[in-house]
């Protein structure tokens, strides 16, 4: 049984789309790890905590420097693949024009945001995140929508690679260097990969075409995609924000750490969940009923990997302070009750996924909204009373309430729907 599971796994286009993406995601997280201990060490202290300010600031909007562009094009480009140029132009325009729009306005806010030295920086990360990110964002998408994962994989480990390379050269040839130094030096990094994306897209798929009609027509809908993303950054970030707010940063630096580790170990699960976006926007077109197939195969699926890693993470937690330094012992104890998060998100992701590709996605976004306000009101409470462990607690308890709401969601909405769609839509999980 195990040699014909085995044989179908090396036979199905999804498990090997899947496969790279987690090569992928699994190389740049490794590359960002190694680009956090060296960052931290180049810029020191006070230098590192002006530029996580700014990114955090940063990370909050960025979401809507691209206005959705990417599931957008997922989205209408899936179906119909004949969309391509539109809509890849499309995402283009959005990332120079509305991009740009964000990058003004937040530096035009940054005096009131943040303290006046840190604006040359906010500049400068503003440019990188909200134009030139976006941009490789939406050419990734381009390559999930034709189940080109090994590309999309590429661009996400590249971008990761030249980070850092370049943060370990700094460090070994200035040894020290201030924020605003490293935010000139990613900004780089961001423009040239950004350049190679768009000429990769061009190359393989032909030249854009512009429609401002079509963007118009779209631009609420991808509004509604960015503002999904913007929440899943403030539900999943904002407690490290209170954290500092209350001046517990050795809290902080543990609990981050042990998050960051949690986010490794979901990385299988949103690795099955991207390869199979595609589908769920082709299986969408009939409706909330024709996506729950694949929503429950792809849960039952992600579940134990879910599962896998949840254990594995509990019992292999000791070793997380021989890694990151004896500093980090706490974050033993951080890591086992942040340890079920990757099973709750199998839940959130396999539910909130088939709503996105129904055309259901303001009711993600209620999901998300109503996890986000919980979740700041949550850390308020918790975090001046219990340190991380409330942040902790805030993390188990959103990431839980929010796969459950999202699968309600997605239950009403087909029970609600009149029109009869094959259920068998989109199910299809089986080898090609």
């Amino acid at each position: 049984m195990f040699r014909r599971h085995l044989h179908r796994a090396r036979h199905s286009v999804l498990a090997q789309n899947a496969a790279w993406l987690f090569a992928g995601q699994g190389a740049s997280f490794v590359l960002q790890a190694g680009s956090f201990i060296a960052l931290a060490r180049l810029l020191r202290t006070t230098q590192y905590g002006l530029l996580a300010g700014v990114v955090a600031l940063v990370t909050i909007v960025s979401q809507y420097g691209s206005m959705g562009a990417g599931p957008v094009f997922m989205r209408y480009v899936s179906p119909d693949r004949s969309r391509f140029r539109l809509y890849w132009g499309n995402a283009v325009i959005s990332a120079f024009i509305v991009g740009g729009l964000i990058t003004v306005a937040l530096v035009a806010a940054g005096p009131w945001l943040i303290r006046k030295e840190s604006l040359p920086v906010l500049v400068l990360i503003a440019l990188s995140e909200c134009i030139f990110v976006q941009l490789t964002s939406s050419a990734s998408y381009v390559f999930q929508t034709f189940e080109k994962m090994r590309l999309s994989a590429t661009l996400s480990f590249l971008t990761s690679a030249l980070r850092l390379v370049l943060v370990m050269t700094m460090l070994l040839v200035m040894h020290t260097a201030s924020a605003r130094d490293w935010a000139i030096a990613s900004l780089g990094v961001s423009v040239a990969v950004a350049s190679a994306s768009v000429w990769l897209v061009t190359r393989t798929y032909g030249l854009p075409s512009f429609s401002l009609p079509l963007f118009f027509k779209n631009s609420g809908e991808g509004f509604v995609f960015s503002i999904s993303g913007s929440t899943t950054s403030v539900y999943n970030d904002i407690d490290k924000v209170v954290l500092s707010h209350f001046g517990m940063n050795a809290a902080n630096g543990i609990y981050s750490m042990a998050y960051r580790v949690i986010n490794i170990g979901t990385m299988p699960a949103y690795s099955l969940v991207g390869a199979a976006m595609p589908r769920f926007f082709q299986a969408g077109v009939g409706g909330p009923r024709a996506v729950i197939p694949l929503a429950r195969t792809l849960l039952k699926r992600t579940v134990v990997l879910g599962i896998a890693a949840t254990v594995t993470l509990f019992l292999f937690a000791p070793v997380l302070p021989h890694l990151a330094g004896k500093s980090y012992a706490e974050a033993v104890s951080a890591l086992r009750w942040l340890c079920l998060i990757p099973i709750f998100r199998c839940f959130n992701l396999s539910a909130g996924d088939a709503l996105s590709g129904a055309g259901d996605q303001k009711y993600r976004l209620l999901c998300q909204s109503v996890a986000a306000i919980g979740n700041l009101g949550l850390n308020l409470y918790l975090i001046p009373r219990y340190s991380w462990h409330g942040a902790a607690w805030a993390s188990l308890i959103t990431d839980g309430s929010l796969g459950a709401m999202h699968w309600v969601a997605l239950l009403l909405l087909a029970r609600a729907s009149l029109k009869a769609v094959p259920l068998t839509a989109g199910a299809d999980l089986t080898p090609r």
